[in-house]
């Protein structure tokens, strides 16, 4: 398998971190869907990383479904349970998790706009939105049901990647503040050794 994408991208660092629990065999292709000449418009129309590039060539594309494809696989560790609406849970949970990555990827491409074409009511927007969410993975963490319940599951990668880009990209400095819970799981989460492989290159 092909693995297209960045290494700074908490999804791309998602799907690197599956497969390593997985003990799937894949080739890293790290490409910017930035850059002028980007191949990732070849992989993914939508010019969005990651793309995975199966073994019969099938293309797929955008984290969740590739989560999905790999654990339809059967590979061990499963990090969905069988039932499909605790599946679901999970996976809600996942989507909450990403959607703070994406809030904070627009933040760090905001940033990047000279200072006086930065629109305040954008960033302000957008950290709202990763507070709250924030606040409601607390909730989920604390109780350890569907969340940092001891047993890797999907909604603990996600989690765990969304919290290695804020601390990288230093988005939300102050996001630990009064999340305990979120905090004991990253920490658990970053001593693995999956995580450890996928920690993104000092700026």
């Amino acid at each position: 398998m092909k693995l297209i994408g960045s290494y700074t991208s908490p999804f791309v660092r998602k799907i690197s971190i599956i497969m390593l629990e997985k003990g799937i065999i894949f080739e890293f292709v790290n490409a910017s869907p930035y850059s002028d000449d980007s191949h990732v418009p070849h992989y993914n129309p939508l010019g969005k990383v990651p793309a995975l590039v199966a073994d019969d060539q099938q293309i797929w594309f955008d984290s969740s479904i590739i989560a999905e494809f790999l654990e339809l696989r059967g590979d061990a560790p499963a990090l969905l349970p069988a039932d499909p609406h605790q599946s679901l849970q999970i996976r809600q949970l996942e989507k909450l998790a990403d959607g703070i990555s994406d809030a904070a990827l627009v933040i760090v491409r905001e940033q990047m706009r000279p200072g006086d074409q930065q629109s305040e009511e954008v960033l302000l927007r957008n950290r709202e939105k990763i507070q709250r969410s924030l606040d409601m993975l607390e909730k989920n963490a604390a109780k350890g049901k569907w969340l940092n319940n001891g047993q890797l599951n999907l909604a603990d990668i996600a989690t765990g990647c969304m919290i290695g880009y804020l601390n990288f990209r230093r988005v939300v400095p102050n996001w630990c503040v009064e999340r305990p819970a979120l905090v004991k799981l990253a920490e658990t989460l970053f001593q693995r050794e999956s995580f450890a492989r996928t920690t993104p290159p000092a700026a």
